[in-house]
Order: structure tokens, then sequence, then C-alpha cells
């Protein structure tokens, strides 16, 4: 995601064009123990989880005769893991995988030295480790290392979790990656892999997700459900906040070396990056958006013909906005699936075709209508402006924006993409200046008390204490940002 308001230089560099004005999930990780070919299994997954992470992947395998692996590949899975003559260099039956956005690092200018998983030799032998989330004291713990003699080979926050592992004095690998990851501030998800086993971790709040699932002969974890789908793995269960499961080929060994916390998921999952095939806590992920919409339906009823999600991820809460109105639901945006590269040479008027590449208004549908367009966010508001004179060019009567989050006033950080404050629309306006600024007939967002409905909560938010990690629209965060506090960000004031 860029920080400006700017457009891409070439209308067809991005392949998910029309979503840059998205939060983006920083990425996404996966591993299989017990299976031939397992970076086979690993790419299928990877694929499954490309939402999360499309600028670059990464497999480390292990061989017995081989040993350690590796290929990092700028792009997507299905362009680079796909190909016989890479999968080949990747045999073994252990293997782990990373996509990911960048968001600490090199943002934007990403080296393959950044792309993970990582790998380091310690004494007692090779271990790779992929991350998902952010670690908010990586520049202090940095410097440290550093003074204290590691050379760095990447500008990615999770190589320090490799340089505390190769610092540490414990005996075997587990347990020096628990006493690395003592000293980590922040969110993550890890999942890495010795010669011999495989390991996954979450923090001790639970903000990004990891879940451990059962093949046949074997073991995965992944970032989410729908990428054991893909590879006929059985769902077990969700890994713990605060849990670290070592997998061998005699089993699962469970162990919680952090102090125990309340845990504060990313409600965001929920609303946006997951996909929506994905189970959640319990939660069909799909069943929760529907229910954000109805939510959304009975807090900003309107007047109007036509219920239209803005495509793809505004599509459940659209339908249950429908049926909790009774107003009838319609495609009315129609997505180009197929949006990719090309060789045309960006001229002006291409590229003043913008959104239109990716996302086309259905005219005979729309003409004379008013429309409520449902979406499940408005970040920096570019892309709402120019759907909504998509829709008004098509001839509807009126647009009225409904969005299935609260206002994201505030940038996250821990593993999410988000532009800096004065960036974000609800950060500078109110929701009255920014209906005025999208220039619609009217905006409504649902309530954080709605939004807690919707998951489940059948109370509302705790205020008190929050179960959910929803720093991005309340201001309140679980863990002091504190690198980004060094740097001058102000946290919101007590009230």
């Amino acid at each position: 995601m860029t920080d400006d308001l700017s457009w891409p230089s070439h209308p067809f560099d991005f392949a998910a064009y029309g979503d840059d004005d998205k939060l983006k999930e920083e990425c996404g990780v996966f591993g299989v123990l017990g299976t031939l070919d397992a970076a086979n299994f690993v790419a299928l997954g990877l694929h499954a989880l490309q939402h999360r992470g499309q600028e670059a992947g990464g497999i480390v395998s292990y061989d017995a005769e081989q040993g350690f692996n590796s290929a990092r590949r700028f792009g997507y899975v299905r362009d680079n893991f796909t190909s016989q003559s890479i999968m080949e260099t990747l045999p073994g039956s252990l293997a782990i995988g990373h996509v990911r956005y960048s968001t600490a690092g090199s943002k934007g200018q990403t080296a393959i030295r950044d792309v993970q998983p990582f790998f380091g030799e310690f004494a007692m032998g090779g271990a790779a480790i992929a991350h998902n989330g952010n670690i908010t004291n990586a520049d202090a713990l940095r410097r440290e290392l550093i003074e204290r003699g590691s050379i760095f080979q990447s500008s990615s926050d999770s190589e320090c979790i490799i340089h505390l592992m190769a610092r540490s004095l414990q005996r075997n690998i587990p347990e020096r990656m628990e006493d690395a990851l003592r000293r980590v501030e922040g969110a993550f998800s890890v999942v890495a892999m010795t010669r011999t086993k495989l390991i996954g971790v979450r923090d001790a709040l639970g903000v990004r997700p990891l879940v451990l699932g059962k093949l046949d002969t074997g073991y995965v974890l992944s970032s989410e459900t729908c990428a054991l789908d893909i590879i006929g793995a059985e769902f077990v269960r969700e890994i713990e906040p605060g849990e670290m499961v070592v997998i061998t080929d005699k089993g699962v060994d469970s162990r919680f070396p952090f102090r125990p916390k309340k845990s504060r998921f990313c409600i965001f999952e929920h609303v946006y990056f997951s996909r929506p095939d994905s189970i959640l806590g319990g939660r069909s992920v799909y069943e929760t958006r529907e229910a954000i919409g109805r939510e959304l339906a009975k807090e900003a009823p309107i007047d109007a013909d036509l219920v239209c999600p803005v495509p793809d991820s505004g599509t459940p809460a659209a339908i249950g906005f429908s049926l909790q109105s009774g107003i009838p639901y319609a495609m009315g945006i129609i997505r180009n699936q197929y949006m990719g590269r090309t060789f045309i040479e960006p001229t002006e008027s291409i590229r003043n075709m913008g959104v239109r590449l990716k996302l086309n208004v259905n005219r005979a549908l729309i003409k004379g209508k008013r429309v409520i367009l449902v979406d499940d966010s408005v970040v920096r508001g570019t892309t709402s402006r120019k759907i909504k004179e998509m829709i008004l060019d098509a001839g509807a009567a009126e647009v009225h924006f409904r969005i299935a989050s609260p206002p994201t006033a505030w940038p996250c950080f821990y593993g999410v993409d988000t532009p800096q404050r004065e960036k974000l629309l609800a950060a500078t306006m109110s929701e009255e200046e920014m209906r005025d600024h999208l220039g619609v007939d009217s905006l409504k967002f649902i309530s954080l008390n709605g939004l807690y409905r919707a998951v489940g909560e059948a109370k509302g938010r705790n205020a008190k204490q929050p179960q959910y990690c929803d720093a991005c629209f309340s201001g309140e965060y679980p863990v002091e940002p504190a690198d980004m506090i060094e740097k001058g960000f102000e946290m919101k004031a007590a009230e």
C-alpha cells in the first residue's frame, strides 16, 4: 500500500487493483511435517493464503540426505512454486512457508533477503522460522543485538528472533525459541522447523491466528483453516494464545512458556483479513460477516431500492444487510477476476481509468435506483470516491455507503500495513465530514459495540477489558508500540 493518495503509475501494476485502499495483512504462514514432498503441500497451503500476502513467498524444506533447502521468490505462489524445477529443489517430509506484504522492514522496496522463512545454523543444528505479525520493540532489540556483535542480513523485524535464539544459552532449539520470544513485544504467530520438529507459537494475547491440522501421516500448521481444506487436512484446533506446540513424528507436545494474559485476538480478522470460508474462534467467517451486515442494517437503516456489495470483501455483509432490511440484494458492481499485468503502454488516458480496470458497474441494474453500497472499511477514501463516481455515472439516483467496520482512525502496529495516522480519513474527519468528502447521500459505519455483538459478544464491548484487539478503531493498544513512540507517535490520551 502506498502512503500517498495517488494511483500506481502503471494501471496494471496491482493484480488486486482497486484494493490498494484496503488494509493489508502482513503475511501468512504454513508448515507440514510427516508427508512425502512436504514442500508441495506447503505451496498449496500458501496458495490458499495468498490473500494474506501477495508481494513475495518462500519455502524451506528438510531432507535427511540433502539437508535444508530454501527457495524465495517475488510475486504470486502460482507463478513460482508451481514450477517443477523449483519444487524439485525442496525435497523432504518437513517444510514451512511464508507469504508476505511488507510492513516492517523495507516497506515497498523489499529485497530478496527480506523474504521469509529465515534460516539459522546453530550449535545443535539448523532452524528456519516464519513469522506473522509485528515486533513492536524490534528497533531496540536490533540495536542491542548489533552492539553485541550480531550481523543482520535483512531489514525485517522477524530476523531479531533468529539472533535472539543464537544468543540464548538454552540447550535445544524449542527452548531457545521460548527464550527469544520472551524478549519480543507485539504480535506474533510463528511457524518454525528443525531437522525433526515442526514448531508453532502464538503470543500471549493471541493477536494473530494460527491453527493445527492433521493429515493421514502428519500434521499441519496454518494461519487459516481454508488452507487446510486445500490439502485435505482435518482441522484439529486453534493454537491457544501463549501456546507453543512442538510436533514430531511421535505427536504434538503443548506448552505455555509465557505469562498468561487475557486473549486479544484481532477483530479485523473477522471483518476483512481472513477468507470467508475459514473458521475463527469456532465461528464461520462468512456467517460473522453476514451478521455484521444484519447489525449494520439495524443501526443505520435507509430507504433504498438495492443493496450492492463492493466486491468481493463487502459481499457477505451486503447479503446480511439485505436480509435484515428486506431491500433486494444485487450485484451492482462486477469484478474483473482476470486483472493482471499487461504490455499496454500506460498512457495518461489508460492511467485515468483507475479502478474501472478492476470493477465495472452493472448499468442496466443501477440506472435510476437508490443504491446502498456495502463495503468492509474506509481507510483513505480514494477507492470509495472512485466507486461512487462510477455508480453516479451509471445513472444511480442516490448513493448511500454502509461500512461493515467502525471508522479506522488509528494505525495498526501488530502486522497490518496501515497508512500513517494523518492519512486515515477517520483520523481527521467526522462521519459527516467523511460523507461530504466522499460526496455520497449518506454514510454510516457500524458501531464498535455493534461489531462486537456481530462477532458473538451479546453484551457488546467490555470497555474495561476489551475481548479483542480493536486498536485501529479505538486507539487502545494492548501492547505499547515502543518503537513508534520513540519515533514520535502519540498515543490516545486517557479518558
